[in-house]
């Protein structure tokens, strides 16, 4: 009976289950009704509206790329701009643009020169022009920053920029102590004079360069070998510093071996890639159309711009500096802290590419109390002319002048006039003209100009004077009965026969003086002439007497001799 029981049971479990489960649907679906209907009322007596908070939410931006990072603590000049659609992102530039616009931190393998593995990477990517931040010598490893195509513009800021060193330097004779040599390695910082070795094929003048920190990692007494990390700047030649240390120590030293770990902004653990590295990616996107390994190799240039101060320009003045336009502060949308006057900074787009390098004209505090004048002035431009469209011209400044200009209130070339108001004269700012600093400085110059001028000008006159000269002595020669006969008039108290005589000799003179000019111009030319050619003959004849000078001299010489 027992096992006729249990089947029966589990059974009625299963349908008081069911049941349970029909009642839940049934409740849910009268709430559901039930909410239905009541949302009127909810929505009538509910208050649906966003409350005001005394707080803004922030972005954050710590995690941004490049240039763009930390972006929302710039101050704010103006949030008001037109963005244009050109340009795009650093890092989501088209493959061909961004290889263009590129740098690789390589690792420089021992025994090619730094020219050599420059050119081998010129050829692996089929680039234009590379170039590197600072040569290594062959044996030397370590950061070698190759630059491609329009980031090589960056290349003479990155081969001034400082450098550190990994060395090992082998000495002649046992220490002491470990600690001689971390003394001799603290007494050579600061300026040091520095001749270059012998191996180094630069020419061999006594050089001053700074060496800001160093310091003694590891020292072998049995093998004599000492491992030191060196900061410098660029241009110290590592091998001399060596060769110091042996004569400081007294021992003598040599250099064994030297890796550079960083150059300027990065170092080994920036992503260093290797010559392999670079031929591997690019087998990769022309065989397999893969990009990544290739924006993994190649970085953006505006990744070594990093470390300077930045300004945001409007994507309308964009294209204008690239065109050599002076940085004003109308076009200005955001500046950092701590910008200083003559410091080098970067000044880029809302997108985060960099426009140009370029000097401060301006502090900070100058630019917050400012509303108009120049900023920077532009040290070397890297964007390429017309990424962005022109926008000069449009705005309300040039386009009032344009106006003007066509009322005839200005001159074609936007100058004032006669016609100018004077309130324009008074407001107006040229930008363009050379200030009066500029003009002082000319003056000088345009002095000497004028006095070379008058020493020019001094033999036309001269020619002017002995053409008078001569048309006296013609009028003279035709003249000397005209001179006689007055004479006589006055001696016989005026004779009328005489008198008509004169008058008549004057009547020929006035007639005959139009032929006389004329003969005395052809006169004047002839003598032009002689004058030449007789100038061309001198310094022959010149040639003739000191060639004759010569051979008297010599004469002499072998008379005496004999």
């Amino acid at each position: 009976m027992s096992q006729i029981k249990d089947p029966c049971q589990k059974a009625a479990c299963a349908i008081q289950k069911c049941l349970q489960g029909s009642k839940k649907k049934a409740k849910k679906r009268r709430s559901q009704i039930l909410g239905a209907e009541d949302v009127a009322d909810i929505q009538h007596e509910g208050d649906f509206l966003i409350k005001p908070e005394s707080k803004v939410a922030q972005l954050d931006t710590s995690q941004w790329p490049l240039l763009l990072k930390n972006f929302d603590k710039l101050n704010i000049r103006t949030a008001h701009y037109t963005p244009i659609p050109s340009g795009s992102n650093p890092l989501k530039r088209e493959i061909s643009e961004y290889i263009k616009t590129g740098f690789i931190n390589l690792d420089k393998p021992a025994n090619p020169s730094s020219h050599e593995v420059v050119a081998w990477i010129r050829r692996i990517l089929r680039s234009e022009k590379t170039g590197h931040s600072g040569t290594l010598d062959p044996k030397v490893t370590g950061c070698l920053i190759v630059c491609i195509d329009r980031a090589t513009r960056l290349v003479k800021s990155q081969q001034s920029a400082g450098k550190e060193y990994v060395g090992i330097v082998r000495l002649h004779n046992a220490l002491e102590n470990e600690l001689q040599l971390s003394r001799a390695l603290e007494t050579l910082t600061g300026a040091l004079f520095q001749r270059p070795p012998l191996i180094a094929a630069v020419k061999r003048q006594l050089r001053v360069r700074t060496i800001y920190e160093s310091k003694l990692i590891e020292y072998d007494p049995e093998r004599r070998l000492g491992i030191f990390w060196v900061s410098c700047e660029a241009g110290t030649y590592i091998r001399t510093l060596c060769v110091h240390i042996g004569l400081l120590l007294g021992v003598g030293g040599q250099m064994q071996e030297l890796r550079r770990v960083r150059s300027g902004v990065l170092g080994e653990k920036d992503n260093l890639v290797t010559m392999h590295d670079v031929l591997d990616a690019q087998w990769q996107f022309d065989n397999n159309k893969d990009e990544s390994y290739l924006r993994r190799v190649i970085f953006p240039l505006e990744k070594l711009l990093v470390s300077h101060k930045r300004l945001v320009m409007k994507d309308s003045a964009v294209n204008a500096i690239c065109y050599g336009a002076k940085i004003m502060l109308p076009g200005l949308l955001r500046y950092e802290d701590g910008i200083e006057l003559n410091q080098e900074i970067v000044v880029i787009t809302t997108k985060g590419e960099a426009i140009c390098i370029a000097v401060a004209l301006m502090t900070t505090a100058v630019i917050s109390t400012c509303d108009h004048g120049v900023v920077a002035k532009i040290k070397r431009v890297i964007m390429e002319r017309d990424t962005y469209p022109r926008k000069w011209g449009l705005g309300p400044k040039a386009s009032q002048k344009k106006m003007m200009i066509q009322k005839g209130l200005l001159d074609k070339h936007g100058k004032p006039n006669e016609s100018t108001p004077s309130g324009w004269k008074q407001e107006y700012v040229d930008y363009s003209a050379t200030p009066k600093i500029q003009q002082a400085a000319d003056a000088p110059k345009r002095k000497h100009v004028s006095e070379t001028d008058s020493d020019s000008a001094e033999p036309s006159t001269l020619k002017k004077k002995k053409e008078e000269h001569v048309d006296n002595a013609d009028s003279d020669a035709a003249t000397p009965v005209k001179s006689s006969k007055k004479k006589k008039k006055k001696d016989k108290g005026g004779d009328t026969e005489n008198e008509t005589a004169a008058h008549s000799e004057k009547s020929k003179e006035m007639e005959t003086a139009g032929s006389d000019e004329g003969e005395t111009v052809l006169k004047t030319k002839k003598k032009k002439k002689k004058d030449k050619t007789e100038e061309r003959e001198s310094p022959a004849e010149e040639t003739e007497q000191a060639s004759e000078s010569v051979k008297k001299k010599k004469k002499k010489k072998k008379e005496t001799a004999d």
